[in-house]
């Protein structure tokens, strides 16, 4: 067997992308090549560059160029509250509504037993230390209304009630603008379980 061309080889890593398959990632190493190799090396650049500067913040777990984030770091913060999210990219649509202000905890995941992730693979217990340090009142759950993140929510809420730390979790329902008629059954469902008074 020969050993794989240097198209190949890129071809096979930017399969890597999540959603990108081989057709997907033939397409885009072809583009780089021919029609955008300023952009391929700022890329590689980029990528390289994030390789070497990027940690996890110890605090909340998220991506950083420092021991702590900025976000931590900020005395502007609400440290008693604690939002529990899945990915880095949760944390920024939260912070995207301008509504949340206290701080926050990644998981890098969610449990997932099919894919081997379990409790140990998400670092559950550097989240409870964190959870535990005697500044959060209140543990807010933001993972995804999937089956894992569902999973994941309630085994973080089992830990952190047994330890009395107060839990919360993200209410779900109609979208804002959003109508009935257009609205799947369940999510009608979980709004009217859900529903607050005026």
């Amino acid at each position: 067997m020969s050993t794989p061309s240097s198209l190949d080889v890129l071809i096979e890593a930017l399969r890597c992308l999540p959603g990108v398959g081989p057709k997907s990632a033939q397409r885009m190493a072809f583009h780089l090549l021919q029609r955008d190799q300023r952009g391929a090396a700022r890329l590689a650049t980029a990528l390289g560059h994030a390789l070497e500067v990027l940690r996890h913040c110890s605090r909340c777990n998220t991506f950083c160029e420092d021991e702590v984030c900025a976000r931590c770091a900020s005395p502007q913060r609400d440290a008693s509250q604690l939002c529990v999210v899945e990915m880095p990219s949760d944390l920024a649509m939260l912070e995207q509504t301008h509504s949340y202000h206290g701080l926050y905890y990644v998981l890098m995941g969610r449990l997932s037993p099919l894919d081997g992730i379990g409790p140990r693979e998400l670092g559950l217990e550097k989240f409870l230390g964190r959870a535990c340090d005697g500044a959060v009142q209140e543990v807010i759950l933001a993972t995804n209304f999937t089956n894992e993140g569902e999973a994941t929510a309630h085994m973080i809420s089992e830990l952190l009630k047994s330890r009395g730390i107060k839990v919360s979790r993200i209410a779900r329902g109609i979208p804002v603008g959003g109508e009935l008629e257009h609205t799947d059954s369940g999510t009608i469902a979980q709004a009217l379980v859900e529903r607050r008074s005026l």
